[in-house]
């Protein structure tokens, strides 16, 4: 559990300083991504976004087990 907190925290970490070369990938604001915007709120839930991560990290989990 230790092992697993501290790769995720540094994870993030990576994550966090690289965020300026993130953004300019476009995700979440991908096809298929639902945005709303009426008078006085906005909604936006990028699902599209959300199973391309999903299936990147699911490739990359299989791809470092085996």
């Amino acid at each position: 559990m230790q092992r697993l907190l501290i790769v995720l925290g540094l994870l993030i970490l990576i994550a966090g300083l690289a965020w300026p070369w993130i953004a300019r990938l476009g995700l979440g604001r991908l096809p298929g991504d639902i945005n709303v915007e009426r008078d006085g709120w906005s909604f936006h839930f990028p699902i599209v976004t959300s199973i391309v991560i999903s299936v990147v990290l699911t490739l990359l989990l299989w791809l470092f087990r085996k």
